[in-house]
């Protein structure tokens, strides 16, 4: 079994500030086996981090905001532009033959989460893959409880991640799943792993304001 976690941000992101070597050395640390980089907009981060040969496996994400909140596309091999439609998001993911994945549904707190009206509609015409049921800046129990239960309901895989934007963030929740090497095999051992980890503390969210404040005060 290896440790994975399904929700990374780098300072590809505009607020995130984790850099290529506290990445990898916090990763090291922490024994995580397999990490999804989703930078916010761009996969230039996860497959500039894949030139650095990480010891450990990458899979190229992307958080693609559309007018109805973000959705994740993984296993990409190029940058989805955010803006376009729910529809023509999706269909780009497909194109790129990679995973649709929701990611922190039924979060309240947060105006990029997907609005549930779309997310079912989506889940009724089969067009997600991955549901994320448990993402550490959560900050209602009731947001788990119900993604845990809409990804019951639809029969959709479960994925967790620490949705990190700083190096501290890292694995504070992670799935322990069968090692993979290929989309297949990832799917195929993400049905059968194990969620660990909690939330952390809404105040998490503040550092991730004050590094967008900072990143835009800082230009180009």
């Amino acid at each position: 079994m290896i440790k994975v976690d399904l929700h990374v941000h780098t300072f590809y992101s505009p607020d995130a500030n984790t850099t290529f070597e506290q990445l990898t050395v916090r990763c090291q640390e922490l024994g995580l086996g397999a990490i999804a980089i989703a930078d916010h907009g761009t996969t230039e981060g996860a497959l500039e981090f894949l030139k650095t040969s990480p010891p450990f496996q990458v899979i190229v994400a992307e958080e693609i905001l559309t007018p109805h909140g973000e959705i994740m596309g993984m296993f990409l091999k190029e940058t989805i532009p955010s803006g376009s439609s729910v529809e023509d998001t999706i269909k780009a993911i497909r194109e790129q033959d990679g995973l649709v994945c929701v990611p922190h549904p039924f979060d309240p707190v947060r105006s990029s989460a997907l609005d549930s009206h779309t997310l079912k509609k989506l889940a009724d015409q089969n067009q997600v893959d991955i549901l994320e049921v448990l993402n550490a800046r959560y900050v209602f129990q009731s947001s788990i409880d119900q993604a845990k239960k809409f990804a019951d309901s639809h029969n959709l895989l479960r994925s967790a991640g620490s949705d990190s934007h700083s190096a501290e963030e890292l694995g504070s929740v992670y799935l322990e799943m069968e090692p993979f090497t290929t989309k297949a095999e990832f799917l195929q051992s993400l049905s059968h792993a194990v969620i660990c980890g909690k939330n952390r503390s809404p105040l998490v969210h503040l550092g991730t304001v004050a590094r967008k404040i900072k990143k835009k005060l800082a230009g180009p």
